[in-house]
């Protein structure tokens, strides 16, 4: 599960609105807003979607301990040379 931080942190990171976002996942823009100020309990399809749209755009969500000694959080992935 991405929590409402990461999904604003990740957004932030690629420049993305919540508008952005929405049209990157499918998911829409009301439910992007009720999320991140935690109004609605999000469906796994929902947070799936967010997280396959992040993934899609290089980047990465952390959960603590997955980078020993750290929090959670959101990364770039390492660009391909070529």
């Amino acid at each position: 599960m991405v929590p409402p931080a990461q999904i604003r942190a990740a957004r932030a990171l690629v420049g993305w609105t919540q508008a952005d976002l929405a049209k990157a996942s499918g998911v829409s823009e009301v439910a992007i807003k009720n999320l991140e100020r935690q109004a609605t309990d999000p469906r796994v399809s929902t947070i799936n979607c967010i997280q396959q749209a992040f993934d899609a755009a290089g980047i990465i969500v952390l959960d603590a301990g997955d980078i020993p000694d750290s929090g959670p959080g959101v990364r770039l992935k390492k660009a391909s040379a070529g």
